[in-house]
Order: C-alpha cells, then structure tokens, then sequence
C-alpha cells in the first residue's frame, strides 16, 4: 500500500500533538518512515488544530496530498476533514460525544465509533483530554501497529507524569485497541516492520545537535516562533557539552552577545526570525567589518511584521540578502531537509570561522517544525572542525597586522589575550593594524584595499562549495528548481510527474551566498522549460536567479497561505505552466468552505457549520462565488446562506432564513 496519512484534528488543549508523537514513534519504533506536520495556531486553548502524520516502509519526505485515516476530537473536525478522506480509509471518532451525518464522509469509507465514555469508566474518575489515548488505540489497531510496542512508546510518552496518568493513559490505549480490534479488521497496509528504529526529529533539534557535534560554546537567543525550541534543547542539553546558553532581553542583545563570544574565540551561535532579523541587521554587518565568525539562523514565518507567526513562508530571502548597509563578505545557506539542517549548521561553523565572516542559516517553520525520520548516519558526529587561520604569539611587539592585506583575503586571527595582539576592532573601516581611517587619516586608496581585501573570501568561498543537487531526469522536459526546505516535496512532485509521463528533474539549491551561477547555467541548459517553486508571493528566489543568471524561468509555483507545499500541489502547477494553463487564483471548495469556519467562529461561535457549498457565476454577485448553506449545530435548522466571493474572498452577502412562524423568527434569528 506505501505511505499512508493520519489526519488528527482538534482543539489546542485536546492533546492531538501526544497523538500525533504516540503514533509516529511507535511507527518508527517498529522500523517504518514518518514525517509529522503540526498546522497550529497563536492559541493555548481553542482554535482548530491540524496534524498531519505520513508513515511508510520507504523514505517519506513530505505530508503528502492525501488522507488514509482521520481521528477526530471535536465536531470541527469531522465537519472539516471528513470529506477529505479517502475511498477505503477511516474516520475514528467519539461516538458519544460526536456527530458524523451521512453526508460528511466520500463513498466507501468506514466510520468507527467509539463509546470513549463507556471504555474509559473502568478507569474512574479522568479527564476528558483522555480519549485521545482510546482513539490512539484504535487507530494503531487499523494501521496494525504492535500493541505491545504501543503500549511502550505511551509509558515513554508520559513519563514524569505521576504514576496513575501513566497507568491510566497506557489502560485507555489498551482499551481502545481491544475494541477496534473485536469491531474490524485492521487495514491491509503491507508493512513488513523491520523494527529498525531510527531517530525522529525536527529541524530545530538537528540545528541543534550539529551545533553541539561543531563545538559551540555559546548560544544566545530571544524567544520567537519558529526557532524557540532550539533554545528550548539547547537549554537542556547544551551545558553537558560545556556550552552557555543565553536567553537575552531582546534580538540586539542577542547578536552582539553572540559576535562577543565569536570574537573571543569560542564558536557561537544565535537564532531569530524574520522580525527579530530585522533588529539584529546592522550588527551582521558589524561582524563583517571586525571579520568576527558567528552562526545565525534566521526561520522564516509567514510576514509581514507578526504576520501569522505560527505559519511557513520563504519570505525573507530578499531581507536576509540585504541585512545591514554596505557590501560585506558573508555565506548564506539554506539547508533542504532535517538531515541536511544538522550537516548544514555544523559547516556554518567552518565556513564563519576560516573566513571570519557571519554565516548565515536559512531554515523556516516547515523544516524547524516538523518531525521526520533520519538515519544515525545522517548524525554523525565524527565531523571535520576547521578553527581556521589563528596566531598564538607575535614575536615582535608591534608585529602583529590584525587586518593585514592578503591574497586569500583572510588574515591570521589572533584572539583577545594573545600576547602582543592588542589591536582595535570597530565597525569604523580601518587599516591593517586596526586604526581607524575615519579618526585621523581618510585614505580613500587604504579603505578601498581593505574592502577589497574582505570580498577576496567569497572567491574562496565560492571555490569549495559543491554544486547544488540534482535529482530525476537529466535532460527533463521540466526541471523544478526550488531552494532551502522544500528538497523533499520537490523530489516527490518530480516522482509524481514522472509517474503522469512527464520527464521532469529538480535542481535543490543550498548555498544562496556565494551563488553557484556557472552549475545553475550548465543545469539550465539541460531542460526545455524551468519551474521555480517556492514558499513567497513574489517569486524573490526566481527574480534572484535572473540576476545572477540572466535566467527568467519560464514559469513559477508559489504558496503564500502559511502552508507548505505538497507534491500534488506542485505536480498540478508545474503542468499548468507545460500546457500554457493560467495558474488557479480562485477559491477552491476546500479554502472556502476554510472561510466560512472563520467567518462563524469569529462571529457566530460555534453554533453553525457550513453543511453544503455551490459554486455560482459572477451574474448573481458581480464576481464569481461560493454560496454556503449554514446549519445549526443542535439541530441541522437552516442559519442562513453565506456568500463569499471566488476571486476576492471576500464575504459578498449573509441571508438570514425567512422564519415559518413568528416564534421560529424569534427562535432563529
């Protein structure tokens, strides 16, 4: 059967993330691929929360378009996922406390209700939160999970909680095992369970681990989504390893704390994103002008300004590229998986320390958030450590250049207490020993040697860097170009065009600064039509590639809604563009009915739902649009018709329903 999608939808507060992570590690526990992806809001309670969980015999490296199972906590839930899944799949849910009418669910897929209420009563007095270990169980059952296993990966789960939770949520899943499986059979799915465990992580904490496998010794952050957790292990872990970690009072602190401690001579490394960037701008240049190594990542999240902060975007190559004033030599990556996220930062540390630059890591939610499988062999520790050129002693005490002139560009460093090395280091340009030309002497020839002098190191830079990756067809009909964390829906979108009759091939781009113009050409040159894909409105890597390139792709995929892509997504974009199809710009069945939950929930509470949808022309409303029938919730009676426009999402009209009776109007109004 391959990959199949558990769908978990509920409320923040409902417990869907212990879920999600039961299921996913008893998965890989039991030898299989899984990539988890949490759509979350701003909300400690309330709200509709969505994971989504992909779990397989091979590598799984996205999402994915489709949905096998969904376990639900709430009515929204059901109302909004049900129709989404698939022929032959299942919808888990609480009989006693929901509701699925006949409508809701596609043809031929199988209902299991379960009486939570009625299994959990053994247990005594617990709390509601608690049937989401019933509905783990049954869902394990259908997916054919080990119980034994399940139940070992739900002790682990909840250990540090007292003993009877842990007793009580290991009882709950044992239960809701035991009755899916005396109701039906579990799914066909195939799965061989090779029971090689492997580890399961998120972006964050493999930025993490590389940093602590490259020998940081220092971290300082501010709080902000969606880079917080790596303080969060850092903080936890960090200090075994002899590092310090530091949660500054602000995004200012935190990069001139960091560009100190690279200064002094320990690795370091902060993290922000795109607002907290802004702050830190003029001190990435700062570290340029004083040559100090620092690693920062910057995590992207959908913009402007707070923007949608629990939400993925690419939005901020365009910022990232023209941090602080002035031309400065730095790197700039773009790691294109989790596996990749932890190699990545460790490099960062090698490139910012041999050409004592600031190196910049360009992650964002999707790859910082989400969980995925990796082998142990993509977290070796066992990695080279370049320390770059360093002076210990200066033998003549006025001997010592700090900035010396160089063909390389680079100049020996020599750390703070070095006997001999006194020297200044401000953000004033300055001569080879570190006075500043601004002060006493301008020295327009002086000032441009030594900027010069610092650009030198991308040449060098640009030399090591191995080109960016290429999969699928080598002479492609299409070659999807994209960059940073979408590698892995890419690669899937190319398998899925292959798998349509389309010769398509990608070309992953990870190093953005310096960029790798003559491998990009030489791939150009292969394919009769270029694609790029990637997560912004405004196509900033693709107008990037032109510039360095003189390349305008033929076509361009984008998302901007918050969420990450999916292959289908790209797949269905990328042939649009082969067959001279405009884009779809209007809104799908699914994204309106998504606009009608937030019109009710914002406006009505929870007291109706959109049960049907018909599209109809723009000669009834001036455009094309969506008319929703509301429902109410306790009743099924009719609430009204809410129109919202195709093309500009916008809520067009809401028509109450004409009351039978008076005492109906007075009812219903």
């Amino acid at each position: 059967m391959g990959a199949l999608s558990i769908g978990i939808g509920g409320a923040a507060g409902d417990g869907l993330a212990r879920c999600g992570d039961i299921l996913a590690r008893t998965g890989t526990r039991l030898g299989l691929h899984a990539y988890a992806y949490n759509s979350y809001q701003s909300v400690i309670r309330g709200g509709h929360i969505w994971l989504t969980l992909r779990m397989g015999e091979d590598k799984v490296r996205s999402h994915g378009d489709h949905l096998n199972l969904l376990i639900a906590l709430n009515q929204d839930t059901l109302e909004r996922h049900a129709p989404q899944v698939e022929a032959g799949g299942w919808i888990v849910y609480a009989a006693d406390r929901l509701t699925c009418p006949e409508r809701l669910p596609g043809k031929d897929v199988n209902l299991l209700g379960m009486p939570v209420k009625e299994l959990l009563k053994p247990l005594g007095k617990v709390p509601p939160v608690m049937q989401n270990s019933v509905l783990v169980g049954a869902a394990a059952h259908l997916l054919g999970l080990d119980p034994a296993v399940l139940e070992g990966v739900t002790g682990d789960i909840y250990a540090g909680k007292p003993v009877e939770v842990i007793a009580h949520n290991v009882d709950a899943t044992r239960a809701g095992h035991a009755h899916a499986r005396q109701h039906t059979a579990a799914l066909n799915t195939g799965w061989a369970f090779s029971r090689t465990a492997r580890p399961f992580l998120t972006g964050n904490q493999a930025m993490a681990l590389g940093a602590l496998a490259a020998g940081c010794k220092f971290y300082a952050a501010y709080p902000m989504t969606p880079v917080s957790n790596i303080l969060h292990y850092l903080a936890a872990h960090g200090p075994d390893f002899g590092m310090v970690v530091k949660q500054c009072e602000d995004e200012i602190a935190v990069i001139h704390t960091a560009i100190g401690a690279g200064y002094a001579g320990v690795r370091a490394m902060c993290a922000t994103s795109g607002g907290g960037f802004a702050l830190m701008s003029e001190a990435v240049g700062f570290a340029g002008m004083i040559e100090a190594p620092v690693v920062i990542v910057e995590g992207q999240r959908a913009g402007p300004s707070t923007g949608v902060p629990t939400k993925t975007e690419q939005g901020d190559l365009n910022q990232v590229f023209g941090a602080s004033q002035g031309d400065y030599p730095r790197a700039i990556l773009a790691p294109v998986d989790t596996a990749d996220a932890f190699g990545s930062v460790a490099e960062a540390f090698n490139l910012a320390e041999r050409f004592q630059m600031p190196v910049i890591v360009m992650s964002d939610l999707a790859l910082a958030e989400h969980y995925e499988t990796v082998e142990h062999t993509d977290l070796d520790w066992d990695m080279p450590i370049d320390r770059g050129e360093r002076v210990d002693d200066v033998a003549e005490a006025d001997g010592y250049l700090r900035y010396r002139l160089t063909p390389s560009g680079v100049s020996p460093r020599a750390l703070p207490g070095t006997p001999r090395a006194a020297h200044i280091a401000a953000s004033d340009e300055h001569d080879e020993a570190g006075i500043l030309l601004s002060d006493v002497f301008a020295s327009p020839p002086m000032r441009r040697k030594m900027h010069e002098k610092r650009m030198r190191k991308l040449e060098a830079v640009a030399a090591q860097l191995p080109p960016p990756e290429r999969y699928g067809a080598s002479r492609p009909e299409v070659l999807l170009i994209g960059w940073g964390s979408t590698g892995g829906v890419i690669r899937e979108a190319v398998d899925l065009l292959s798998e349509r009759g389309v010769v398509a091939g990608q070309m992953q781009v990870k190093y953005l600064l310096p960029f790798p113009t003559g491998a990009m050409l030489e791939a150009i040159d292969t394919a009769r039509r270029t694609v790029v894909v990637e997560n912004n409105l405004t196509g900033q890597f693709a107008r990037y590639l032109r510039a360095e390139t003189g390349h305008r792709a033929h076509g361009l995929v984008l998302r901007y809604d918050g969420e990450p892509f999916t292959p289908g997504y790209i797949a269905e974009r990328a042939q649009a563009v082969l067959t001279g199809r405009s884009q779809p710009l209007a809104l799908s069945e699914g994204e309106a009915r998504e606009c009608a939950y937030h019109y009710i929930r914002s406006r009505l509470g929870d007291m109706a739902w959109p049960a049907t949808l018909r599209r109809v022309g723009e000669h009834v409303y001036g455009e094309p649009a969506w008319e929703a029938r509301l429902e109410g919730r306790d009743d099924g009676h009719d609430m009204g018709l809410l129109v919202i426009g195709a093309d500009t999402g916008a809520v067009l009209a809401l028509h109450h329903p004409i009351p039978r009776t008076q005492e109906a109007a007075h009812g219903h109004a």
